[in-house]
């Protein structure tokens, strides 16, 4: 089909468009947390909290790996702790690489150290903390910027993917379909068996089109090929796969069963042997018409089924004609 082969094409190169640029971006910027980026954060760990134990707890509240913080060796002097914090995680990156960025990132964006208020000379451990936060944010400046643009990047890149994929699967279902519809027009089947395989297939095309389609049901002895809600506006449908075109009788019988619904319902006739040409005229105004050319252009995806039945029912409001063939 040339019209979803244009599609795929258009996916594929922007996707390709998006891999290279990726691939470009992430060689020209990524690369590992600089050395100077660790002893600023080893400075900024041993000064944003004057006693040990607030420190623990700030790594815990930080990190996702919390079992870390239970081996810690509280004994030690706060600078030593700071330090075995940074080297164990620099130093097993294929473990601890996540929450040593998330470490990173939470001490850079400290900006209030009034806790440290409360200890004697205040103001001196507040500027410390200050300005050794500060260097840090100058060690790792754009380094995150970096990371969200690699991650936009990847996301990008899944969106594509599994756009092409869709489309891929959307051509797969309409030419099961299309051999479907192809094996039931040479079947030599009874009117009664092709009548029910007919239902099938259309219940599969509308749900293919997300019509979310109700199969037929029977209400009062009276019998509802199927139903579904499109653009705000309920239908009931009518099928038939018969020999000869619907005489204006049958549009007249469905015209009626449409009519004993709510006043905001249509009907949707589809008969693949046509409609005599009286049918066309504006008598039923509650019904539109569709014929084996309607499906045969949708099933060659030549056209979407959604927009196909909006600019019927478009074209039957403006001019009162019910069976209409879109240019295409």
């Amino acid at each position: 089909n040339k019209l979803l082969i244009r599609i795929l094409l258009h996916l594929q190169v922007e996707f390709s468009l998006y891999i290279f640029l990726s691939k470009d971006f992430l060689m020209a910027n990524s690369h590992k947390i600089s050395g100077s980026a660790l002893i600023a954060l080893k400075e900024a760990l041993t000064n944003i909290y004057w006693i040990k134990n607030d420190l623990k707890m700030f790594v815990n509240h930080t990190i996702n790996n919390k079992s870390f913080v239970s081996t810690l060796d509280m004994t030690k002097y706060k600078r030593e702790i700071a330090n075995d914090i940074v080297n164990r995680m620099s130093n097993r990156l294929d473990i601890y690489e996540e929450d040593l960025l998330l470490l990173l990132k939470a001490v850079s964006d400290m900006s209030d150290f009034s806790h440290l208020k409360k200890w004697e000379d205040a103001d001196k451990k507040i500027k410390k903390a200050q300005e050794s936060v500060e260097a840090l944010r100058l060690h790792t400046k754009g380094y995150f910027a970096i990371i969200e643009e690699q991650k936009e990047a990847e996301t990008r890149k899944i969106t594509y993917q599994n756009k092409i994929q869709k489309a891929q699967f959307f051509q797969s279902e309409l030419e099961k379909l299309k051999i479907d519809f192809n094996r039931m027009s040479a079947s030599s089947a009874s009117p009664q068996k092709r009548g029910y395989e007919f239902e099938q297939f259309l219940n599969s095309l509308f749900n293919l089109f997300d019509l979310d389609p109700k199969c037929s049901y029977k209400i009062s002895g009276e019998q509802i090929d199927g139903a579904f809600t499109h653009d705000n506006q309920d239908y009931l449908i009518e099928a038939k796969w018969e020999a000869k075109a619907m005489p204006k009788s049958a549009l007249h019988a469905f015209s009626g069963k449409v009519k004993d619904k709510l006043t905001t319902t249509l009907g949707l006739f589809i008969s693949i042997s046509g409609f005599a040409d009286e049918c066309i005229r504006r008598e039923n105004s509650n019904i539109i018409l569709m014929d084996y050319q309607d499906i045969i252009m949708v099933i060659e995806n030549r056209i979407d089924l959604k927009q196909l039945i909006y600019l019927k029912r478009q074209h039957a409001s403006q001019t009162g004609i019910i069976l209409y063939h879109p240019a295409c």
